[in-house]
């Protein structure tokens, strides 16, 4: 397992001259439960509105929730986010809401444009489904992260967060099968620590890092610094 300390992560990273082509990562999908609300606030207030990834997040939250989780949020992220609708292309630069009472999958289309072969060339979609809940849980995080590890490989990052239950570990380990890396909050930094601790008895973790340090993880890998030194 490669547990990375925290202060290896240098925080200033500039996207100003970095094309999507450079970036190493097309997507990170985030999972939580109990606890997710104050650590989203946590993480996604690191995020900044030029980071050339598509965040995606199934928080597990009550049927009946409303949009003041998103509009929330919002509020502390620069990036755009919304609540995903049935069919919306997924776009970088971008933070997708997972909303209540669906589980958010990621589908892959056709190939576009003249660039065969290459990830960027093909067009994914989110879809919204209402089968029945996964883990006792809809959204359900396995879901989400086992279908964005199939159209995406080695390109998508996992981040487990806070949680109650075990769900998002089985997603998580399917994100590393495919070549993705794993991330996960420290268990005695979350105020849940079970999904943090299922999701390390199960899978090779990348980093383990407190919540504070994972946004600026994310942005450094994003800029594709780490990658060379994941890989060595």
């Amino acid at each position: 397992m490669l547990e990375r300390e925290a202060s290896a992560i240098p925080l200033a990273v500039s996207f100003g001259s970095m094309s999507l082509e450079d970036c190493p990562y097309e997507i990170v999908v985030i999972g939580t439960s109990l606890g997710g609300l104050h650590a989203l606030e946590v993480l996604l207030a690191g995020l900044p509105k030029s980071l050339p990834v598509a965040v995606a997040i199934a928080q597990h939250r009550h049927k009946d929730s409303d949009e003041s989780l998103s509009i929330f949020l919002q509020q502390q992220c620069a990036m755009p986010l919304t609540e995903v609708e049935d069919k919306e292309v997924i776009r970088p630069g971008r933070v997708y809401l997972g909303p209540a009472d669906y589980h958010l999958l990621v589908e892959t289309g056709q190939p576009q444009g003249d660039y065969q072969g290459a990830h960027r060339a093909i067009e994914r979609k989110f879809a919204l489904s209402t089968e029945a809940p996964v883990c006792h849980a809809r959204p359900s995080i396995n879901v989400l992260f086992e279908s964005a590890a199939d159209a995406y490989e080695e390109r998508a990052i996992g981040v487990i967060l806070t949680g109650s239950s075990q769900d998002g570990a089985e997603g998580l380990a399917r994100i590393k099968a495919l070549g993705g890396l794993a991330i996960v909050q420290d268990p005695t930094n979350a105020e849940s620590p079970t999904l943090p601790k299922a999701a390390i008895a199960a899978v090779a973790i990348d980093w383990i890092l407190p919540l504070c340090d994972i946004a600026p993880l994310i942005v450094k890998l994003s800029s594709g610094a780490l990658r060379e030194e994941h890989g060595a």
